[in-house]
């Protein structure tokens, strides 16, 4: 089994390999220079895809992808992601990029900058602009967050593909039932301190949400200022913050296989983000956020750099089913864990900013 890790950074990529997920040997950078805000590692095919929304600061933003490790790289000749004439747009990053489900092959979504969603039905090679969220009424009043405006998480509902959850900053958690034809404001309980009124119907800087294991229904949401969990598809949120140090962050992940399971990386917020004290550690629930477990062997006790949203990923580890988890900071270090967050290893340290971290074993 072949752990791989690809590392999207703000001067290129890297991709970390390892057989016993104890020691990684770290890949020449790949688009030496050019910012790779999101990454894939597409398992479905017969064998494993890696893509990565670049930024070419010559020929603009595109999806590549390798179907060999990283040996080689193809991009479609036209652009993988390109605006029909009549929206009046140009593509400026591609923040997310997110394989479905194993029984439906070749479906690939992207998140983009100016915020959108796109469809690929073939593997990443072409992307379809999804109209009717671009035509939505609410877009002329969706803001940016501080890195600009982000579709920045896609969450399908892998027993209804139909139905379909996304994230954007700012706007907050959108939800289709129709495949993708109309999309509803899901942000009851999410606060928005920003605004005004005690809680708007969308305007929420959302900043990622996940899906848990056992119910597609329930979804963990990290908020620009609290930590909430819905159990109805977004219908209504609680705030499940108590018990952590901070409940600003950016990134949450869910674990693949076990219910009620789920990690976030809290931050002091709001203009200082660092861990809390300086304290990087990773907080894991197991019963959907009623409590929380602090998790910090390994890590460093002085750190005062971020995990951004897309720069966090999870996947099943190890044979008998223990979660992988693994993130990277700004500062340019990388970690893993093999045991679910019991303890941490460092991967690689000094690169440039991390800026999204996806991880698979191979066969």
């Amino acid at each position: 089994m072949t752990t791989v890790i690809a590392i999207g950074t703000k001067k290129g990529l890297w991709l970390a390999t390892s057989q016993d997920r104890k020691t990684y040997t770290l890949s020449e950078p790949h688009f030496l220079n050019l910012e790779v805000p999101s990454v894939a590692i597409d398992t479905r095919g017969p064998t494993p895809r890696i893509l990565a929304g670049i930024n070419d600061w010559h020929w603009g933003p595109t999806v590549v992808h390798s179907d060999d490790l990283g040996a080689t790289w193809s991009e479609p000749e036209h652009g993988a992601i390109t605006f029909p004439e009549d929206t009046g747009a140009a593509l400026a990053r591609v923040w997310h990029l997110h394989p479905d489900t194993a029984d439906r092959p070749g479906v690939v979504w992207a998140g983009c900058e100016p915020i959108s969603v796109w469809k690929s039905t073939d593997g990443g090679e072409g992307f379809e602009l999804n109209r009717g969220l671009w035509d939505h009424p609410h877009r002329p009043e969706w803001g940016e967050g501080f890195g600009g405006a982000a579709a920045h998480t896609i969450v399908p509902n892998p027993l209804d593909d139909q139905t379909v959850h996304i994230a954007m900053s700012t706007g907050g958690v959108y939800r289709t039932r129709d495949g993708g034809s109309t999309w509803e404001a899901k942000n009851r309980g999410i606060s928005a301190g920003f605004l005004p009124g005690e809680e708007p119907e969308f305007g929420q800087c959302v900043h990622r949400i996940t899906a848990d294991a056992a119910n597609p229904e329930r979804l963990y949401a990290q908020n620009h200022g609290g930590v909430y969990r819905t159990d109805d598809g977004g219908d209504r949120w609680t705030d499940i913050g108590n018990g952590l140090p901070a409940d600003f962050g950016f990134t949450f992940l869910a674990h693949p296989r076990t219910a009620d399971t789920a990690w976030t990386l809290p931050l002091r917020a709001d203009y200082q983000r660092i861990p809390p004290g300086g304290r990087l550690s990773l907080y894991r629930t197991t019963d959907a956020g009623t409590t929380w477990t602090e998790q910090h062997t390994g890590l460093p006790e002085n750190e005062f750099n971020v995990v951004l949203r897309d720069a966090a990923d999870i996947d099943l580890a190890r044979e008998d089913g223990t979660a992988g988890l693994y993130f990277g900071t700004r500062g340019g270090e990388v970690y893993a864990s093999n045991d679910e967050g019991e303890s941490f290893l460092q991967v690689a340290d000094r690169l440039p900013d991390v800026l999204s971290v996806r991880a698979a074993s191979l066969g």
